[in-house]
């Protein structure tokens, strides 16, 4: 079954986190311009901690690019999949490649598995691939947490800085819900601010209420228009900043 997204492409269901059985086959489109950047939408009507999105990893620089062998039983240094079943959804790709979320709804993990397969399988040894310095900075971060959530059997927290840009990215949001809705920069303020402040500010002697506004008007429809792809690269880039100081 598809269901529309609203961005052009369909919504393709996965594994359901915490299964690792075999998974049934689901094709999803590469093409960037055509999904908007990730290679697997969720229905628009999931609530955020179930949703699993799967961000190409063009623009996700943390995804660890894998492959996989298959094991008969565990050996030191292997994956068991059950260590990390309860966090696990993976979606198949067209050109034979796994695209893998570890996930508990408010953290996150990206793997790409190239080589081989984790459908279907209960202990795998993975191998690693870093192709330069650049995937390799991102790429230590992520493995470290990969490593630490399967010895405490959770996403630490202290391996996940706050980001200090998700308050703007909410208000950002917001601002283009309300412009969607055909809300005025004047309503828009109130939302935001308040009645109250409006009232005395905006039409006052200082412009900086309505100079706010304007930019998250701006923002918000260069979002729209596509420089939301660069949010993983900077979310990646402030992450593994905070993580490795």
């Amino acid at each position: 079954m598809r269901d529309s997204c609203g961005n052009g492409s369909a919504a393709i269901r996965s594994t359901a986190p915490g299964l690792y059985a075999r998974v049934p086959l689901r094709v999803a489109k590469p093409e960037l311009l055509l999904n908007g950047g990730y290679t697997f939408a969720e229905a628009p009507q999931r609530a955020a901690p179930s949703a699993r999105i799967v961000w190409h990893a063009d623009l996700d620089p943390g995804t660890l690019r894998v492959r996989s062998t298959p094991l008969r039983r565990w050996q030191p240094g292997a994956l068991q999949l059950s260590d990390v079943a309860p966090w696990l959804t993976v979606v198949n790709h067209t050109q034979g490649v796994e695209h893998v979320v570890l996930s508990d709804g408010f953290q996150r993990l990206r793997l790409d598995v190239l080589e081989g397969s984790l459908s279907g399988q209960e202990v795998v040894s993975l191998h690693f691939q870093f192709e330069d310095l650049d995937m390799a900075r991102w790429g230590l971060v992520s493995l470290q947490r990969l490593l630490s959530l399967i010895s405490h059997r959770r996403f630490v927290r202290s391996l996940y800085p706050r980001d200090p840009t998700v308050i703007r990215g909410i208000e950002v949001l917001r601002v283009h819900d309300a412009i969607g809705q055909g809300a005025s920069q004047r309503e828009i303020a109130s939302i935001l601010f308040g009645r109250e402040r409006v009232s005395a500010e905006w039409n006052g002697p200082s412009d900086s209420l309505r100079s706010r506004v304007r930019r998250l008007v701006r923002e918000a429809r260069a979002m729209a228009g596509g420089r939301y792809r660069e949010l993983m690269r900077r979310a990646a880039r402030v992450r593994g900043e905070q993580a490795q100081s």
